[in-house]
């Protein structure tokens, strides 16, 4: 009689890597819960600068902006910092801007926009 007998491996999850993998979730959480605001507001801004193209001059583009930006409540970029320029008599708006978030101690996840109306 074989008194050795062979233990089949365990197979699961160990506690450890239970951890782990709550920590990686708990993370993308976190990130993605600040993430989704920044892009939202960028593709408000987006469609704000697509609107206030049809203003007419600069000077009417950029209230165009400033009041489609108090109701949207884009607060990263203001109207001064569009540029407005003109291409084959159309009214091109453009802007570029960054966003930040704090990840922890000097590490820092950097969002970089920018957008232009054709």
């Amino acid at each position: 009689m074989n008194m050795h007998r062979r233990r089949s491996r365990q197979r699961g999850l160990s506690f450890y890597g239970l951890v782990f993998i709550l920590v990686l979730l708990l993370a993308g959480v976190v990130i993605g819960g600040q993430s989704v605001p920044i892009f939202i507001e960028y593709l408000s801004a987006k469609r704000a600068i697509e609107k206030a193209k049809l203003a007419g001059p600069a000077d009417a583009v950029r209230a165009a902006f400033d009041r489609t930006a108090q109701v949207n409540d884009i607060r990263s970029i203001k109207s001064e910092d569009l540029e407005i320029t003109e291409h084959g008599g159309q009214v091109v708006v453009s802007f570029k801007y960054e966003r930040a978030i704090a990840l922890g101690g000097p590490a820092y996840l950097v969002y970089r926009f920018a957008a232009q109306t054709h």
